[in-house]
């Protein structure tokens, strides 16, 4: 198999200029070019660059995938969004890399070895763009849970005495945007539910109880013209997020002190993961045997059906066999099988046998049909 590699970058705050455009094209002359991204893939080469450092010079997004069951996500966001004290705790080396610009927080999600062989042969990596990048208005907004499932997704390299990062509000109940994060990262099912147990609900960035006017009163006259400023210079969307971005953490200081569940070691969110794998188990086996409760009920309507007219079937199938053929005899089979287990059910095995040695009468020659009969089953000569 050829080795494919899937890369996409997305420009969101600032445009591509003409000149950095020209700058990508100089590294791809097969890449899709526009002010709002690149995108291309590879099947024996590989991008003549280093995608980190395009993160820092030209783009706030980058989405990679490769067959060798490896992916990667980076998103970049202004440095005043986060503290450094905030992103710490959240890091692993191989999982979720942070990396601190003059300007901005680049971070980073990566699994390195999936053991879903099928999932990286058949996905080209096209769709995650899309589906992971309201992410970074998340994390503007100062929402942690991307933070978190990165921490979670560290899986088996963390160790039992470690303790868990503080766990973000609204884990029961993640973006679809989160959700994705944890599709494309792997996350056990199982350890995210044990960690949303310690996790409140998610809070409203319009909390009545916590109101803008409240916010608005603690701002200084200086904060505000620096945003009308950069209204009026044409950056509205920046100062848009500008505004977001301090009404969050402002929201979060306010209610930290209410946040303040106990931290669990890793070892406690395993027993957790095992227990809240045991009832996972057992609701999924309950909603099987609905499922098999259901199909058997149809099932035997389906049958009773066929039995009150059975003549009609056995007619179909003697006129399949009379054809002479492999495909005539198969559908002959079929149709025994079925009536097989409608006997079975209104009748008895003995009755389907009796019926069954008359209808062989006219083709007890047809050595392909009672070979197929015998391998099915149905007759043993």
């Amino acid at each position: 198999m050829s080795e494919y590699q899937y890369y996409e970058f997305a420009a969101i705050d600032k445009p591509l200029t003409r000149t950095e455009m020209v700058e990508l094209r100089a590294v791809s002359t097969r890449a899709v070019i526009t002010p709002s991204g690149f995108t291309n893939h590879y099947e024996w080469g590989d991008l003549k660059a280093d995608p980190a450092d395009w993160m820092r010079r030209y783009f706030d997004a980058f989405v990679y995938s490769a067959n060798w069951c490896s992916c990667h996500l980076s998103l970049r966001v202004p440095k005043a969004v986060f503290r450094k004290t905030e992103l710490e705790p959240f890091a692993h080396p191989f999982v979720l890399s942070i990396e601190a610009t003059e300007t901005h927080w680049i971070i980073g999600w990566a699994l390195e070895e999936s053991e879903d062989d099928d999932r990286f042969a058949q996905d080209d990596g096209s769709g995650w763009m899309r589906r992971l990048i309201p992410l970074r208005d998340e994390l503007m907004r100062g929402d942690l849970r991307p933070l978190y499932l990165g921490w979670l997704a560290v899986g088996e390299e963390l160790l039992d005495d470690m303790l868990e990062p503080d766990v973000p509000s609204g884990l029961t109940d993640l973006s679809p945007a989160q959700k994705a994060l944890a599709e494309f990262l792997e996350i056990d099912q199982d350890l995210l539910e044990a960690a949303s147990m310690n996790s409140a609900a998610a809070t409203s960035s319009h909390d009545e109880t916590l109101p803008i006017s409240t916010w608005l009163d603690t701002w200084q006259t200086m904060q505000m013209q620096d945003v009308l400023k950069t209204i009026a210079l044409g950056r509205g969307q920046e100062a848009e997020r500008q505004v977001k971005s301090r009404y969050a953490a402002w929201l979060k200081a306010q209610r930290s002190a209410s946040l303040g569940a106990a931290r669990r070691q890793v070892a406690e969110l395993r027993e957790l993961a095992q227990s809240a794998a045991a009832t996972r188990q057992a609701r999924e086996a309950q909603a099987h045997e609905k499922r098999e409760a259901e199909r058997r009920q149809k099932r035997e309507a389906e049958l009773r059906w066929i039995m009150d007219s059975p003549d009609k079937y056995w007619k179909a199938a003697s006129e399949q066999a009379s054809r002479g053929s492999a495909s005539g005899y198969e559908k002959t089979v079929s149709l025994l099988k079925v009536l097989a287990e409608g006997y079975a059910l209104v009748a008895s095995s003995d009755a389907f046998d009796r019926q069954l040695r008359r209808f062989l009468v006219p083709h007890a020659k047809r050595a392909a049909l009672l070979r197929r009969l015998a391998e099915a089953g149905l007759w043993s000569g």
